[in-house]
């Protein structure tokens, strides 16, 4: 009896957490279409020196590497709407969409950053 409690408790325990943690993808194809459709929350994670060099139309900004890289998002996004995110390459995206969503906020990662983004557009 013990030990089926205890795998139930396990079980319980890694759904949970599964469903937590998983950050939810999108294409910069897919991307693409929303813009055209919607005024969406778009949210740049990159340093200055690469939005010099470019990015997407609409995208607010929020230098990943700052310290208060969360104070300054947040000040720019409304938690009721989802925020779509996007650095160069996919990894700050990836883990700035982590820190938001612990914070409750509804994130979509942007698959391939702006990288991407510039080969497709």
């Amino acid at each position: 009896m013990k030990t089926i409690f205890s795998l139930l408790l396990m079980c319980f325990f890694f759904i949970n957490c599964n469903s937590q943690s998983e950050i939810k993808p999108i294409s910069t194809s897919e991307l693409k279409v929303l813009l055209e459709k919607e005024d969406i929350q778009l949210l740049d994670v990159r340093t200055p020196e690469e939005i010099e060099q470019g990015f997407i139309k609409t995208a607010k900004f929020a230098n990943f590497f700052e310290d208060d890289f969360f104070t300054d998002a947040a000040a720019k996004l409304d938690k009721s709407k989802p925020v779509y995110l996007y650095c160069r390459s996919g990894n700050r995206s990836s883990k700035s969409a982590k820190i938001l969503q612990e914070k409750g906020y509804n994130v979509y990662n942007v698959l391939g950053g702006f990288n991407k983004w510039q080969q497709e557009n």
